[in-house]
Formats: C-alpha cells, structure tokens, sequence
C-alpha cells in the first residue's frame, strides 16, 4: 500500500503534476471527516516529494463538492450536549482544525490549481480561496451557503475571498448566500478561465500545471511564498520580504539555464529541488 493511498482521494500522477480527485461522487464529494484529516496529510506528502511541481484538484463525478457532509454536523452538534464552557473550547479547537486543512493549501511549496464543476458550494468555496488558481466549467455554481444554514463561514472564506475578489462583493455573496454561475465568477475575478465542458476543464488545468511545472521550481516556491505574504503585509514589508528571499534564494545556475534555452529556442530544464533524505542528521 503507498503512502499517497487515500480512503476520500483519487492520487493520479501526471509526470510533475499530481491530479487530487475528491472520490465521493455518490454523496456529491461531501465533506465527511477523512476528507479534513487527508487533504492536509496528501500535500505533506506531496510537498516532501521534490518532483512534484503543481497540484490539481478536482472532483469525480456530476459534482465538485457540496460542502461539508452532514455527518461531520452530527458529530459536532454532540458537544453542545457538553458543559457550555468546556463545549466552546473544544469547539473552536475542532474549527481550527478544519481551517488548518485548507491553510496547507498555501503551506504547499507548489501551487494548486481548483478545476471546479458542478456545484462547489459551503466548505467547497473555503476550499478553492486557499488555492492558487481557479478555473471552471460552465456548469459550476457556487454559494456561501453557512449563511443558509444560520451560521458564517469559519474556514477560510470570509478571510481570504474578499482578498481575491471586491470586498462588497464578497460580502454580498457572504450575506445573501445566493447562487452565482461560472460566467459570473469569471468576470468578479473569481476564476481565471472557463471551459464549455469537465473533460476540457481537465485538460486545461493539467495544461496549466505542466506550464508551471516547466519552470524553476525554486522560482515557483519563491512566487507562492511572496505571494501569500504580500497579501497579508504592506507593500515595504513585501518588497523587503522579496528582497531577503532573492538576496538568499536567487542563483546563477537557473538564469543560466533559462537565458541559454531562450537563445537556443528550446524549453530550459530545470533540476528539482532537494529532497528530504538530503537533510537527514
């Protein structure tokens, strides 16, 4: 049995790029509870794995994802049969364990690309504001749905979609809960393309990862850590953060490699980055 064997994902290696399938068509990819302890633990694998250049998520089936399953609801709704206070800690102890599963989205030296069908709604959007790129099929919906169910989104959405969309946006969609398709998505900012079918949408973002993935990974490392940094600091603290991470990362050998191949015309290579067992003690 691999390591990357997965009770709620399909594991598909596409030379440096690794398809993540969400494998519970029949519940619509709901998330049950091994969905919030196997994503986290896949990207840690992955991210170990000095080949692996991108991720792309996707969902099997009519479905991305409909959100949270409600069995994870019933396990939650039991510790409210607890003492209050006691209730309340291990409660929000339980919510930043569901956030981390998608902060290590961003943890992940590499990006990941949400290739969404169908319905991606609730947790479904939490998700795919962690990744790196979004792109869709024309089929995909999506909603905020918490708001439906009488409660705020607590795992990422509210933090992290009004950086990539118009903040009253976000809180228009936050507040109503109301459905918006792929054509909508697409002009607010939410994706960055949109393809007429699931097969095309595939073939488009392991398209776009195989682009990625030709490139330096020590650059891609670099542009996804200043990326997310940038976001959450001021412009000097970003252009300072930019500066330390070249001063100590940026190397002769893939400039060499990238001005030789471009005056060649021909694709450069690039070696991977080191692994894991070259840091043993």
């Amino acid at each position: 049995m691999s390591e990357l064997d997965s009770s709620f994902f399909l594991v598909q290696r596409h030379g440096p790029t690794v398809q993540l399938s969400m494998n519970r068509p029949q519940k619509a990819n709901g998330m049950t509870p091994d969905f919030w302890t196997e994503l986290p633990r896949l990207l840690g694998l992955l991210d170990a794995d000095e080949t692996v250049r991108a991720v792309v998520l996707t969902g099997e089936g009519k479905h991305f994802t409909g959100g949270m399953d409600l069995a994870a609801f019933a396990s939650i709704a039991a510790l409210f049969q607890q003492e209050p206070g006691r209730a309340a800690y291990a409660f929000r102890k339980k919510i930043m364990q569901l956030q981390d599963a998608f902060t290590a989205i961003e943890r992940a030296r590499f990006p990941v690309i949400a290739a969404i069908h169908g319905a991606c709604i609730g947790g479904g959007i939490d998700m795919i504001s962690a990744c790196d790129m979004r792109l869709a099929s024309g089929d995909a919906y999506f909603a905020i749905e918490e708001i439906n169910i009488g409660m705020a989104a607590d795992v990422g959405t509210l933090q992290r979609l009004p950086k990539l969309i118009s903040p009253a946006i976000a809180a228009e969609l936050a507040y109503t809960g109301r459905r918006f398709a792929a054509e909508e998505a697409l002009r607010i900012g939410l994706l960055s393309a949109v393809t007429d079918s699931r097969d095309e949408l595939v073939k488009a973002a392991l398209a776009l990862a195989e682009r990625i993935s030709a490139k330096s990974p020590l650059a891609i490392a670099g542009i996804k850590a200043n990326l997310a940094y940038s976001r959450d600091h001021g412009v000097a603290d970003g252009l300072d953060y930019m500066a330390t991470w070249n001063a100590g990362m940026l190397r002769p050998e893939d400039l060499m490699n990238a001005v030789q191949a471009a005056m060649a015309k021909k694709e450069a290579e690039f070696a991977d980055l080191l692994s894991e067992g070259s840091l043993a003690i």
